[in-house]
């Protein structure tokens, strides 16, 4: 977890010393979601999707001890790689992250989109084990827990195991194999041009071990080029070896694919109606779109039913999205021998019947539909759903010079650092919706407020900061390579309370402000918040929001 001691140079109340600047105090942080698409009433024995709303790309699951565990990519926010838990794969709780104590990976110096990519979990004689690839950060590698809660081991590094997305297959003969993505054999023919490859590993040791065969070279149509078979994931099955990828890279294209063979080393041939899943082949233009979908993989139920979870974005104005790549959950269905996840040309229902074994009656799951979320900051630590932006050095917030309230004492790394800024972010879950907090107005040479970030380069922040007898409040923006702008500005009376609110409406941000009770005041309507969505930000994660504190003085 991010540690939560005050700094050496503060007093035990929180107070700036000398070298350090004045702390920010915030009452309160509260987020609510109204989208459309969650608008319809739920019936008994349905679930809706998507199943984790908001920033939850590249899901993995596994069965394990009577429930459901799975885990997500986080990239460069810590802690990394969430686990979550549920016993009816509708309804996930959180209990822990695999990245969870600084001294595990540094991200220092990684734009948000490198670090953990795609993990993948599976479970084992008691131990849950997790391998990933902390991408410019060290390589693939595996971690272990016997509480899917933690703790979690440090990275067990894998020597030569290079590309991305490895996974493990724990085959009844004892033999354990790591699958991953990488460059093929053969010269690379073309940009996507990539390879699934299998290893024996020794998984006591943590060794890979023996000859490296290669499963797919470009693709289930190698004659086509495709691009980026990934993710993949071997079941066995009835005596058959499935082995499911992704393909086509993870935007409208990407898709879903499996092959089967009788020997795990293959050869593998390819099912004659792939993709098993795809959104590719819809009109774009249709009303609330779920595009992007793959990066599947697959779990059996209690009840013998197979399921899969998978990677999805809903979208607005055709290309657009700002909540990131969620997770969607459908049944798989088996006809002759091969699993099919969802038909050509059919859309992902936002309502369908859930399992059997679903809790009943209906009833909203914690992390979709519409809801409001709200931190009063009164615990003792933070809570799970709140993340920074790369691994701090140093402890910059506490719950103890105030209780009651969330302190943070500011860095003077701004949102655009490659270092750790000092950022509690919380993610964007629908594409309508209100983040506000109250803060107290900070003393002099302290900027704080509350940010809607998706990168170092995309970025708003509004805060507030003294200016002689009163105070000023402000609105940055940074939206690419271009230095950050303020965009707005309204001088205010130095209030004793502050309320600070982003609301967002698919592509239009909003920025108001509440100064003494006096309600609710515009600063901002309506700017061009698509600088927060994929397709202009890049990357792959989604936007996030949350309080921000930044030491001014430097930049005075």
């Amino acid at each position: 977890m991010l540690l939560a001691a005050c700094g050496a140079d503060r007093s035990a109340d929180g107070r700036a010393g000398a070298d350090t600047a004045a702390p920010a105090y915030f009452d309160w942080f509260e987020y609510t979601g109204r989208d459309e698409a969650f608008e319809a009433p739920l019936p008994d024995g349905s679930f809706r999707n998507p199943i984790l709303a908001g920033f939850h790309s590249d899901p993995s699951i596994v069965a394990a001890r009577g429930k459901f565990y799975m885990v997500h990519s986080t990239f460069t926010f810590f802690p990394g790689i969430p686990v979550f838990e549920s016993e009816d794969l509708v309804h996930w709780t959180q209990v822990g992250n695999v990245i969870h104590r600084p001294e595990q990976l540094d991200f220092d110096g990684l734009r948000v989109s490198r670090g953990v990519f795609a993990p993948a979990i599976e479970y084992h004689d008691g131990t849950f084990y997790v391998v990933n690839t902390a991408v410019d950060s060290g390589g693939n590698f595996i971690a272990t827990a016997t509480d899917p809660a933690g703790p979690w081991s440090d990275p067990f590094w894998l020597p030569g195991i290079g590309g991305i997305d490895p996974s493990l297959f724990f085959d009844d003969d004892g033999r354990v194999y790591i699958l991953n993505n990488d460059e093929p054999e053969v010269p690379v023919r073309y940009d996507g041009h990539r390879a699934i490859w299998l290893q024996e590993i020794d998984i006591a040791g943590k060794r890979p071990f023996g000859p490296r065969k290669v499963l797919i070279d470009g693709g289930i149509k190698p004659e086509e080029n495709p691009i980026w078979i990934e993710g993949p994931h071997i079941y066995k099955v009835d005596g058959w070896y499935y082995l499911s990828d992704a393909e086509g890279g993870t935007g409208p294209q990407h898709s879903q694919v499996v092959l089967r063979s009788r020997d795990v080393w293959g050869p593998y041939q390819s099912y004659d109606h792939n993709p098993i899943l795809t959104q590719r082949d819809l009109d774009p233009q249709r009303p609330l779109p779920v595009t992007n979908a793959g990066h599947a993989d697959l779990v059996q139920g209690p009840d013998g039913s197979w399921w899969a979870v998978f990677l999805a974005s809903r979208n607005y104005g055709v290309d657009h999205y700002n909540t990131g790549r969620e997770t969607f959950l459908l049944p798989v269905t088996w006809k002759d021998g091969w699993p099919t996840i969802l038909p050509p040309g059919e859309a992902i229902p936002y309502v369908l019947p859930g399992p059997s074994f679903m809790r009943r009656p209906a009833e909203q799951a914690p992390m979709t539909g519409n809801f409001t979320w709200r931190d009063e900051f009164d615990q003792p630590q933070l809570g799970l759903g709140w993340m920074s932006v790369r691994v701090p050095k140093q402890a910059w917030f506490d719950f103890a010079a105030r209780p009651g309230q969330l302190t943070i004492h500011p860095l003077a790394e701004g949102l655009d650092t490659l270092k750790n800024p000092a950022f509690l972010a919380r993610r964007q879950q629908h594409l309508r919706f209100d983040a506000s907090l109250a803060l107290e107005l900070p003393e002099a040479g302290t900027a704080a407020g509350l940010a809607a970030f998706q990168s170092e380069q995309y970025w708003y922040f509004l805060g507030v900061r003294r200016a002689g007898d009163g105070a000023e409040l402000f609105l940055e923006k940074r939206g690419g390579e271009a230095s950050p702008a303020v965009v707005a500005t309204q001088a205010i009376a130095a209030a004793g309370e502050l309320k600070l609110r982003i609301s967002g409406d698919e592509g239009a941000y909003s920025f108001a402000y509440d100064a003494d009770g006096q309600g609710w005041q515009p600063l901002l309507e309506g700017d061009d918040g698509t600088i927060l969505s994929t397709d202009v930000a890049g990357g792959f994660v989604g936007a996030t929001l949350g309080p921000f504190a930044r030491d001014e003085r430097a930049r005075n």
